[in-house]
Parts: structure tokens; C-alpha cells; sequence
């Protein structure tokens, strides 16, 4: 007799999509035969792959589509899939239906990684769909405005907006081609992830770095906006002036930068990689980025967020933002050991595992 494995399930913090009544705190993702495979939320909804290539799009009307599906890419106007033996972008209009808007076809021997990289290139799920890529790349990652690589040798590679500092290059300039960040040179990273306006990288050895935009301590660094909400005797006044509307305030640190230094020393953009702790030492094993939230997995399975929290997605049972690690109480209070994490805009999806 085979003795039962342990039981493994995917849970959901935050906003679960304009089609699904509001909860509080955790919720378990119902299973679907073969399991889940894939996830990938959008804005509005979120699309997962079963392990038996079926299509569901939660909080989305969608009409059954012939063949297995192996990854998708979702965006506001359309779901990009890899479907059978291609690419299709569907306009998600009145639940994909009428065929593909774009199509191309994966020739015998042709590999790429995981959505968005696609042979010869990457893929985004707004036209036009297909970019050209110049170097190899083991992950790629998309963010609201830019693009991060995970080269084979652990390096990483930015382009895009630099508005917020979220390229990581030290400054706020645009840069229209992937650019190595130099300041992550000789350190081999393991993963990458983007969120909104920020990134965060995690080292093969465990080390978490991040960078970009902190408005709401997403970068678990010092953050104004949060520390004028504690109480006065919690807050610092900050010697800063306060941004103009649409601003930004520009602080460059060194990449090695500890968090919380100063009291009073707030960090609204990182245009640099900074070195972070999180509590008791931990080693980071996966990491993924909201539209202003981050959380991280540990080597021992448990699961850390920060950043913006207002739906409930840092998973606190509450709706409050922090600028600190804090680690998600659920799980090991249930026996569950975190496996994997993926960030939406405004939730975050769990892969957990009985201990």
C-alpha cells in the first residue's frame, strides 16, 4: 500500500477579482484536476494552467479552447498563451472567443523558458507581441513600465522606465536595451522579479537585494508616507522637503546599504540594488513583486511581505502597508510549509505544503 504524500494546495491573500465577493484573510484556491500548474494573475483576474493544460481564468468569462495550454501571460486587453505547438494572443473582450488576434507558430526544436521568453525573443501580452531579445536568458520578468533578465551566469540585465529608479542602474534615466546592473556584478543571482515600479533580485546564496520605488515601503527600506502614519512617538520628522505632486524624492545609496540606519533617513527611490535583512538571518529561496508589494520565500519555508497592503495581500489580516519583513503567521499556524509565491498587482497567490 502506497502511503498518501503530503497535501499540497494553492491559497490567495487580497483581491480576488471584480467577479468575486470580497474575503478576509487567506483563501484556498480550489483545486483543479491535475492540480495548478500555472499562475498568473492580471489587474482584474488571474489565469491558471492545470496540470492537465486546462485554461481557467478566475474573476474572467472564457469559452473552452480545443488543445492544452502550457503557460499564459494575462494583461487588461488580451491573455497570451502557449498553446500546443504555438503563441496566441486572444483579445479578452467578451471572454476569448472568434480566434486569436496574433498567432505564431513554434517550429520542431524550438525551447524557451517560461512566459514571457519565446524563441528568439520574449513576449508581452499587448501589442506588439513579439520582441527581440540579444542575449540567452535563463527567467524574464515584467514590470509595469520595465523589463528585468536572469542571464545564464546569474547576472542581471534591466531596460525600460527609470523613473523610479527601478532599473537599478543609479539613475532615472529610460534605457531601450537590456543593460547589465553593474552594481550586481560578481555576485551570481538565483531569481528576479518585477513589481510595479520596483525589482528585487535574490543571490544563489540566499541574499535578498531590491530597488526602485518605496512609496509604500515595498522595498522594505525607510518610508516616509508610513512612518508619518504611526503614532508621533513611533515617527521621525524628516529633514527631507515633501515631493510636489507626480514627484518623486531621489535618494542614491550605496548598494550595500542597511535598512532603518537612520531614524530619519527615509528612502522614497532606490536607484541602486540594496543589501536587505530579514529577520533572524534568513535565506531567501524565491521572491516575487506586486504593484507596490514584495514577498519572499525562505530555504525553510516560510513566507515574508511587505509593501502596500490595502486589499489584505500581505496576508496580516489586516489592510495595513509596512516598510519592514513581516513573516505571514497562516501558514505555520496550519502546518504548512510555503513553497512557492507569486505576486498580482493587488493580491499574492501561495503554493503550500503539509509539513
Amino acid at each position: 500500500m502506497v502511503e498518501p504524500g503530503p497535501q499540497r494546495g494553492w491559497f490567495v491573500f487580497g483581491f480576488r477579482g471584480v467577479a468575486e465577493p470580497p474575503a478576509a484573510g487567506a483563501q484556498r484556491v480550489e483545486p483543479e484536476p491535475g492540480g495548478i500548474r500555472v499562475v498568473r494573475p492580471a489587474w482584474s483576474y488571474t489565469g491558471l494552467v492545470t496540470g492537465r493544460g486546462r485554461l481557467v481564468l478566475r474573476g474572467l468569462l472564457a469559452g473552452p479552447l480545443p488543445g492544452r495550454c502550457r503557460d499564459l501571460l494575462p494583461s487588461e486587453s488580451h491573455v497570451l498563451l502557449r498553446r500546443g505547438a504555438a503563441l496566441e494572443a486572444w483579445a479578452r473582450g467578451a471572454g476569448l472567443c472568434g480566434g486569436p488576434a496574433w498567432r505564431r507558430r513554434l517550429h520542431p526544436g524550438e525551447t524557451a523558458g517560461p512566459l514571457p521568453l519565446a524563441p528568439g525573443g520574449y513576449v508581452t501580452p499587448r501589442p506588439p507581441f513579439l520582441h527581440p531579445l540579444p542575449l540567452p536568458a535563463r527567467k524574464l520578468v515584467l514590470g509595469h513600465e520595465h523589463a528585468a533578465l536572469l542571464g545564464p551566469a546569474g547576472t542581471v540585465y534591466t531596460w525600460g522606465s527609470s523613473r523610479h529608479g527601478q532599473l537599478g542602474h543609479g539613475g532615472l534615466e529610460p534605457v531601450s536595451e537590456p543593460r547589465l546592473v553593474e552594481a550586481l556584478h560578481g555576485v551570481p543571482m538565483g531569481d528576479v522579479a518585477a513589481g510595479g515600479w520596483h525589482s528585487v533580485s535574490v543571490s544563489e546564496g540566499g541574499d535578498l537585494y531590491a530597488w526602485g520605488w518605496n512609496e509604500s515601503g515595498q522595498l522594505a527600506l525607510p518610508c516616509k508616507a508610513l512612518a508619518e502614519k504611526r503614532p508621533p512617538a513611533a515617527a521621525s520628522v524628516s529633514q527631507h522637503e515633501e515631493p510636489g505632486a507626480g514627484e518623486a524624492e531621489l535618494k542614491l545609496v550605496s548598494p550595500k546599504a542597511a535598512p532603518g540606519a537612520e531614524a530619519g533617513d527615509f528612502i522614497s527611490i532606490q536607484a541602486f540594488p540594496a543589501l536587505l535583512d530579514l529577520p533572524e538571518g534568513s535565506e531567501v529561496s524565491k521572491v516575487s513583486c506586486g504593484s507596490r508589494h514584495t514577498a519572499a520565500v525562505t530555504r525553510t519555508g516560510e513566507l515574508y511581505t511587505w509593501g502596500w497592503g490595502k486589499y489584505g495581500q500581505l496576508g496580516h489580516s489586516d489592510t495595513a502597508s509596512s516598510d519592514q519583513p513581516r513573516q505571514v503567521g497562516y501558514f505555520p499556524a496550519n502546518g504548512l510549509s510555503v513553497e512557492d509565491v507569486v505576486c498580482g498587482p493587488w493580491n499574492t497567490y501561495i503554493c503550500a505544503v503539509e509539513k
